[in-house]
């Protein structure tokens, strides 16, 4: 099992950037994928970014491809997402998951364990 903590969300204008952080618990970091989802008001939670085990092999949302980019330090059990170029549509609570599967998915059931969210609001 594996408990999952965000942090580094929070208020920044448009064209801004933030760096969101997740710190795993317990000693089988690196045998999990690992993801980040986002969900707005109103809407489904939707995939936003996933790094394979080893961090040798990244997956995008159409959506954050080119502004986004996701990360994993293994030593220190910890996964970030960089995000730039911030846009008002990227508003939403940010969620980190792991995954047990053998391949990287983009669906949330895939996804065994979830953090808690951090918000991310960008002003217009």
């Amino acid at each position: 099992q594996v408990q999952l903590v965000e942090f580094g969300g929070g208020l920044v204008q448009a064209g801004a950037s933030l760096r969101l952080s997740c710190a795993a618990s317990g000693r089988t970091f690196t045998t999990y994928i690992m993801g980040w989802f986002r969900q707005a008001p109103g809407k489904e939670r939707e995939f936003v970014a996933a790094v394979s085990r080893t961090g040798g092999a990244t997956y995008y949302a159409d959506s954050v491809k080119g502004r986004f980019s996701i990360s994993r330090d293994n030593a220190k059990n910890t996964v970030y997402l960089q995000m730039n170029s911030l846009k008002p549509e990227d508003t939403a609570v940010y969620y980190c998951a792991a995954s047990q599967t053998i391949r990287i998915s983009r669906k949330g059931e895939s996804y065994n364990y979830w953090g808690q969210g951090t918000q991310v609001t960008v002003s217009s």
